[in-house]
């Protein structure tokens, strides 16, 4: 296998500073973008039924939901609310046009648009830190990636968790042929290690919890990564094109819902952990040490060009999901990957821009 080459993470190391001061600040301490045509005009500025395909994972949109802040913000739209085990899942589900909003890994978000599926990224829910990491059992005694050798890892294909293995690996210039990789969904991963018949896996809360509860140790974090390679993973906000064109301002007032979410986790963390615990079945104390292993960026930050930027300035994240597109190819995970102005395309940021000054 090969390593990841200087330039992808030169790419990177602009996005990466950034990052770096948003985890001092944010710090888990709790505390060119396609436009529509210029005449086009939505057939009404609310929806009546809006579905959501969310996964559990705790940010501010699993918090607005267990809050009830979008039936609070739209009391006349039909809320629906699905749960998809991984963003694969959640692109089947765009593919199929069950969803109009979706949370999504910017990995398998990368292979979405890579696809043609029709979406846009227009938010991004956290950046992915401590929250996803690489347990193994302790009574092997792995101390570095070489000594995964000959060992089974299991890990949601063509996932951020996905992307996080594969990357470290390389970074190490271990060849995957050396151990055996499994696709397992996170359900199916805990029951499998739980019987015995795997020795690690790349996961996130509350799947990662519970298997550190179970006999596991951690052997390296998507932080880790972020740090010391330069690779970046997050979990994003998706829109399906069609709802895009007829509600383009809504979206701006369900940014503004998520912004409020946000700023009542950074302001109470100890209640916002006890409000989304039982969304995630852990208890508030695990929920707020997940909470606080991602970051969480509000419309206002996410304006930034180090993130998805504006119509006037676009963001440097399209590059980050060109770069996991192409490292995907290489490791022969995705056949193609197209050029960077399709990822750019795929960005809707006027959003981020206007919800910012609601």
């Amino acid at each position: 296998m090969k390593s990841l080459s200087l330039p992808l993470f030169k790419r990177h190391i602009y996005l990466f500073l950034g990052l770096s001061v948003l985890f001092l600040i944010l710090g888990f301490s709790a505390c060119s973008s396609k436009l529509l045509p210029p005449n086009t005009e939505p057939l009404a500025a609310i929806p009546g039924e809006l579905r959501i395909g969310f996964q559990v994972i705790p940010n501010a949109e699993l918090l607005a939901k267990a809050q009830g802040l979008v039936k609070k913000k739209f009391p006349e739209t039909k809320v629906k609310w699905i749960s998809y085990k991984s963003g694969r899942l959640v692109n089947q589900a765009m593919a199929a046009n069950d969803i109009d909003l979706g949370l999504c890994g910017s990995v398998p978000t990368a292979m979405g648009i890579a696809q043609g599926l029709s979406y846009k990224v227009y938010f991004i829910h956290d950046v992915i830190g401590d929250n996803e990491a690489l347990v193994v059992k302790q009574s092997l005694g792995i101390k570095t990636l070489a000594d995964l050798e000959d060992k089974k890892i299991a890990v949601p294909f063509g996932s951020t968790a996905h992307f996080s293995l594969l990357s470290a690996l390389a970074a190490e210039d271990i060849e995957s042929k050396n151990l055996t990789i499994v696709d397992l969904q996170p359900p199916e991963m805990l029951a499998a290690w739980q019987r015995g018949e795997i020795d690690g896996g790349f996961i996130w809360h509350p799947t990662l919890n519970k298997m550190l509860e179970s006999g596991g140790e951690i052997s390296v974090t998507a932080k880790d990564l972020a740090i010391d390679k330069g690779i970046i993973t997050a979990d994003v906000a998706i829109v399906h094109d069609n709802f895009l064109k007829q509600y383009p301002k809504f979206l701006e007032e369900y940014i503004s819902v998520l912004d409020e979410a946000i700023e009542f986790y950074r302001n109470k963390p100890q209640q916002a952990a006890e409000v989304i615990a039982p969304e995630l079945g852990i208890s508030p104390e695990e929920s707020l040490q997940g909470m606080n292993e991602l970051v969480w960026l509000n419309s206002s930050e996410q304006a930034d060009i180090r993130f998805l930027g504006t119509g006037k300035y676009p963001g440097a994240f399209a590059q980050v999901l060109k770069d996991s597109a192409d490292f995907m190819v290489s490791q022969g995970a995705m056949t193609f990957a197209p050029e960077l102005s399709n990822y750019r395309q795929a960005i809707f940021n006027q959003a981020v821009s206007q919800a910012s000054n609601l």
